[in-house]
């Protein structure tokens, strides 16, 4: 898994309730690995080089689910980095996608 991926943990809290946890890669070269044992499951950001950034740790038998999310490619790829990203100051308008700028032009 690779920068945006992220993995959501849904944990038994008892009283019939549960916990949702969510761990993302949040920097570039960073990824989410999962490792799962019959008494644990872990949850790990490492590095490029495999360091670990973050990790949480789960009882495996209070674990409902684990969900792994892959970052959508498009949004990755295309996405504006955050200095270049128009902010709320002058000149900053609502945000339109290529259906609304078509039907403006017509």
């Amino acid at each position: 898994m690779a920068k945006g991926d992220y993995v959501e943990v849904l944990v038994d809290a008892g009283g019939g309730a549960a916990r949702e946890y969510r761990i993302r890669a949040a920097r570039a070269g960073r990824r989410v690995e999962v490792k799962t044992s019959r008494t644990a499951v872990e949850v790990n950001e490492l590095t490029r080089n495999g360091k670990v950034v973050r990790a949480a740790r789960f009882m495996a038998p209070r674990v409902l689910a684990v969900v792994e999310y892959p970052a959508d490619e498009r949004e990755t790829l295309h996405a504006p980095s955050p200095s270049h990203s128009q902010g709320e100051g002058r000149g900053a308008g609502p945000l339109r996608n290529d259906h609304q700028r078509a039907e403006e032009a017509v």
